[in-house]
């Protein structure tokens, strides 16, 4: 199997850096690897796998030659790049919302649905991370009793608004703490101790952006009808690290706790913690740095005849983001689906 040139687009961001620690922990093999990212980052020294590389500036012409382009540089950056790397043969899987919803651009959560991976024209898009981590457990879940209605809540952690945001958490708890005033620039009230019931702007329809990309998302990985009744309300937290979502899942056929444990706990990417008894359910702190996504507090719904709640946590920059993408990575070059 030909191993592939790669290049690491937005590789100075903080999904840039975990995309580098995931390709070293997993020991993703390349025959060559370039680092990507804007002009005031360009000549700056890079470490990964022991040896010290230059970050270039991501113009069209640096893809030269790059089978896969491993992107997190933002929507404005994809728009610009992407189909200059593509033009030159390189697969782009991209981390921003730019592509997610364009009907020639598969939308893919590793282990979820692979095989629209083979429909894909040069650009592969990676689902919002709320999207992703939720789509590993209802997939199987899926397969088995086949989804009727959805509702789920998320509790987004900051750093799915970035550095910057990770840094107001920290600077104005600080400030809360210390009874000191705090002027809020990332988010519109403060996040210290507090939840903000509002991530990205709000639509006419009354919910925000990121809650209708969990609808529309799901419907397009999961290959729902479109009349499938979906509602999302999306939270930010004042956690670091990892997203955890109220899953209400009603199904067309009937399935117990017992039996979603047992497929969840031989799903792929999937760990269950369902003991609350001894205080065994997983908590946004215990999933950070991990891979599996985790689900506890399975349980019937006792809203709805076929339903089902759980409670699912996983680490946002690396189910989210980074791991994913990787993943992708690791699918094209398995299906031999790079042009070599």
């Amino acid at each position: 199997m030909n191993q592939p040139n790669i290049a690491v687009l937005g590789a100075t961001g903080v999904v840039g850096n975990h995309i580098l620690s995931i390709l070293e922990e997993r020991n993703f093999q390349f025959n060559s690897i370039k680092f990507l990212a804007s002009a005031k980052s360009a000549g700056k020294e890079i470490k990964f796998k022991g040896n010290t590389y230059f970050i270039e500036e991501a113009k069209p012409e640096s893809f030269e030659g790059v089978d896969i382009v491993l992107s997190s540089a933002g929507a404005a950056t994809s728009k610009a790049l992407a189909h200059e790397a593509v033009k030159r043969g390189a697969v782009v899987v991209d981390n921003t919302s730019l592509f997610r919803m364009e009907k020639d651009v598969p939308l893919v959560i590793a282990g979820v649905n692979d095989e629209d991976i083979r429909k894909h024209n040069g650009i592969i898009a990676n689902p919002n991370c709320s999207t992703s981590q939720l789509m590993l457990v209802l997939k199987p879940l899926h397969d088995a009793a086949k989804i009727k209605k959805l509702v789920v809540s998320t509790y987004q952690s900051v750093s799915g608004a970035g550095k910057a945001a990770i840094d107001e958490l920290t600077d104005s708890s600080k400030a809360v703490l210390n009874n000191q005033e705090f002027e809020n620039k990332v988010f519109k009230k403060n996040i210290a101790f507090n939840l903000i019931p509002q991530i990205d702007v709000f639509m006419d329809n009354g919910y925000t952006k990121e809650e209708m990309k969990l609808v529309n998302e799901t419907k397009k990985i999961l290959h729902l009808p479109e009349e499938t009744p979906i509602s999302a309300t999306a939270v930010r937290v004042p956690v670091v690290i990892s997203h955890s979502e109220a899953v209400n899942v009603e199904f067309e056929k009937p399935i117990t706790p017992d039996e979603a444990r047992k497929i969840l706990s031989e799903a792929y990417g999937v760990v269950v913690e369902d003991n609350p008894t001894n205080f065994e359910f997983p908590t946004p702190r215990e999933a950070a740095g991990k891979d599996p996504v985790y689900v506890g507090r399975i349980r019937k719904d006792l809203a709805s005849e076929n339903g089902i709640v759980m409670w699912v946590v996983a680490d946002n920059l690396r189910i989210g983001a980074a791991l994913n993408t990787v993943r992708i990575a690791e699918k094209l070059v398995e299906m031999g689906l790079i042009k070599k």
